[in-house]
């Protein structure tokens, strides 16, 4: 038996002439990887295929070395959490996911019920009704359905979209032990510095063709042919935008009333450079960082739409 949670070769979707994604060949072993880009980019219609909610246009995909549209043995491994609201409100929260537990074949389904609402930090909100709760908690209600049944891979399509800090920060904690705990969770943002707080293992999608795939330090070191910006909190910043003009490896240099923004394309060179001028200048250093060692950042890179 295969130890890849997901392995998709050649994967393609259309939906008559409109491209959903495109020819993407991946696998994942364990852990929690992220699932970027924007609205649209073809993340759901991704996710749907590895859940075996809809049938790829090409390509295969396997689930644990199972196909996961004709053996039930790939599904039970599975948990899936769509971005659109699905809880009954009439519902208590302690019903809504033993009937989940009970369609999932959980032998003890009230029982694990429990155990799983507890996990989700709602063991004083289980008797009440689904219609009373924020949408943090019913997206906490919806995630104990997922994980009720002890899954191997679990799937969260926009877990974090429109709840509050505190709400987030229970989710994100909950999917970290996840991993802990040997799952391998795959989770999609298109708001970037959420998946960021969780996980350095990302696949970037982009009009359905995946653009980039692996660790955001690999990733980065990818994209460092284009110029890669620092800002410097100083002094004196023309006088330093002077004394460093000259470095082979400066591509532009910007500066403000108390900051320069160097563009280069050898950040480590340039670090080096900043501070050695600096102390031989005599100038004051207040702070260096880089608005491009973020995922947001990478993101606008790898699609064309930074500024």
């Amino acid at each position: 038996m295969s130890k890849l949670a997901i392995e998709a070769d050649g994967l393609s979707k259309w939906y008559g002439p409109v491209l959903g994604v495109s020819e993407i060949s991946w696998s994942v072993g364990g852990g929690v990887v992220g699932l970027l880009g924007p609205n649209g980019a073809g993340k759901s219609t991704f996710m749907k295929m590895v859940v075996g909610l809809m049938r790829p246009s090409r390509g295969s995909i396997r689930i644990f070395g199972d196909d996961p549209f004709t053996t039930t043995r790939a599904r039970s491994r599975i948990a899936y959490a769509p971005e659109h609201e699905t809880v009954y409100g009439e519902l208590l929260a302690i019903e809504f996911v033993t009937s989940m537990a009970r369609l999932s074949g959980v032998p003890k389904p009230r029982q694990a019920a429990e155990k799983a609402l507890v996990e989700m930090g709602l063991e004083k909100s289980m008797g009440r009704m689904l219609k009373g709760f924020s949408k943090g908690m019913r997206q906490r209600a919806k995630l104990a359905t997922c994980i009720v049944h002890d899954p191997d891979l679990v799937v969260l399509d926009e877990p974090l979209t429109g709840i509050d800090p505190l709400e987030r920060r229970r989710i994100v904690d909950r999917v970290r032990q996840m991993a802990k705990d040997g799952k391998t969770v795959l989770i999609s943002s298109h708001v970037l510095h959420e998946v960021e707080a969780i996980t350095e293992e990302i696949m970037v999608i982009y009009r359905g063709q995946v653009l980039a795939e692996g660790n955001l330090r690999k990733i980065r070191t990818l994209v460092d042919k284009h110029p890669h910006r620092i800002r410097v909190e100083c002094g004196e910043p023309r006088n330093l935008a002077k004394a460093m003009a000259m470095a082979e490896h400066i591509v532009n240099l910007e500066f403000g009333r108390d900051h320069l923004i160097v563009e280069t394309e050898s950040p480590n060179l340039c670090y080096d450079l900043i501070t050695a001028t600096c102390l031989e200048q005599k100038i004051s250093l207040r702070s260096l960082s880089s608005p491009d060692n973020n995922l947001s950042a990478l993101f606008d890179t790898l699609t064309g739409d930074r500024a």
